[in-house]
């Protein structure tokens, strides 16, 4: 049975991430073999693969916002701990998942699971995922728990259908992207944050405040990925830039643009998103279009709208080192180049 022991998240230059990081360090440091335990199988693929994803590291921004959450909220056990590990468990699973359905081939600046496993196995082993992570909820002991994640867990599912639904389709509007989002995204990191309070025992009225905040700092951070898809340099963002141009994906800064296309550029827009027939140097005139309507500029601005509800909805908790640093994690998800 293959075990893999390196799960520490590949580090850059310090950034308001690391610092909220270094808060929850020791929790983190036991998240990580939590997640060792749970990911091994008789069946040897399943930890290699599991282990090849988590192990490439990555932002671990949900874990530690759950973390976060329940030491702003005054906990003192360690059941966040396994929360923490199952919001990394449902997050490597839809991962996995969405690099299928992408046909991705770079995840996290190596090649995906998919790309070294095959799409049959990434599948399975996301669906295994998936289910552990259900028998990691039930541990905790809580419904309202298993509520939380379980709905967040199909939210995200139906935000991966919605989004199939809107791409290739130039007619979709702001709203139906927001919807896409929230689902596939921003929910996540709205449910890895409510969750942290529900297991401190807090009132609803935290609860809820941890949830919106989750939720805004989720949109935000997928509006500033929506933009680095067409700004960011390959090597800096982990992936392949122009992803969702070649594959015909609506986000914000396409709709921007074809909102305020002329008939020749709405052409243009139709022949690359719709039909997908793409030639060399469509992605440079794309991404001329956009700085033509400033669409990118707008996305950020859109993103930093959301980052200031984010941190309006800390308001209500008391000054800390943590929330400090919950602050400063907003700025660092919206001025990021990666």
């Amino acid at each position: 049975m293959a075990v893999v022991t390196n799960l520490e998240p590949n580090r850059r230059t310090s950034t308001p991430l690391d610092d909220l990081t270094a808060l929850v360090a020791e929790d983190l440091s036991a998240v990580n073999e939590i997640i060792i335990q749970n990911m091994q199988s008789s069946v040897e693929l399943i930890p290699q693969l599991a282990g090849y994803l988590i192990a490439a590291g990555g932002k671990r921004l949900r874990p530690v916002l759950t973390l976060a959450a329940a030491n702003l909220c005054g906990y003192s056990g360690d059941k966040h701990r396994l929360l923490a590990a199952v919001v990394e468990f449902i997050h490597s699973a839809t991962l996995l998942h969405d690099d299928v359905v992408d046909e991705s081939d770079l995840r996290r600046g190596l090649a995906s699971a998919n790309a070294v496993f095959g799409n049959k196995a990434s599948v399975l082993v996301g669906d295994f995922l998936f289910s552990r992570s259900f028998e990691m909820m039930v541990q905790v002991g809580s419904l309202d728990v298993l509520r939380i994640l379980s709905r967040a867990s199909a939210v995200i599912a139906e935000g991966e259908v919605l989004q199939l639904r809107t791409t290739n389709d130039t007619e979709t509007t702001e709203e139906a992207y927001l919807e896409v989002i929230k689902g596939k995204t921003a929910e996540l990191f709205a449910a890895a944050c409510r969750v942290g309070a529900v297991v401190a025992d807090r009132p609803e009225a935290e609860a809820q405040a941890l949830y919106d905040y989750g939720m805004n700092l989720g949109i935000a951070f997928q509006l500033v990925d929506d933009v680095l898809d067409y700004s960011a340099l390959q090597a800096t963002l982990g992936k392949t830039v122009g992803d969702d141009f070649r594959e015909g994906k609506l986000t914000l800064p396409v709709v921007l643009s074809i909102g305020r296309a002329d008939e020749a550029e709405k052409a243009f827009w139709h022949r690359t998103m719709e039909e997908l027939e793409q030639a060399d140097g469509d992605l440079e005139h794309a991404q001329t279009l956009m700085a033509k309507h400033n669409a990118l500029a707008e996305t950020v601005d859109r993103a930093r709208r959301y980052g200031a509800l984010a941190r309006a909805n800390l308001a209500p908790f008391p000054d800390s080192p943590i929330k400090r640093a919950m602050l400063e994690v907003i700025d660092f998800v919206i001025d990021r180049d990666f």
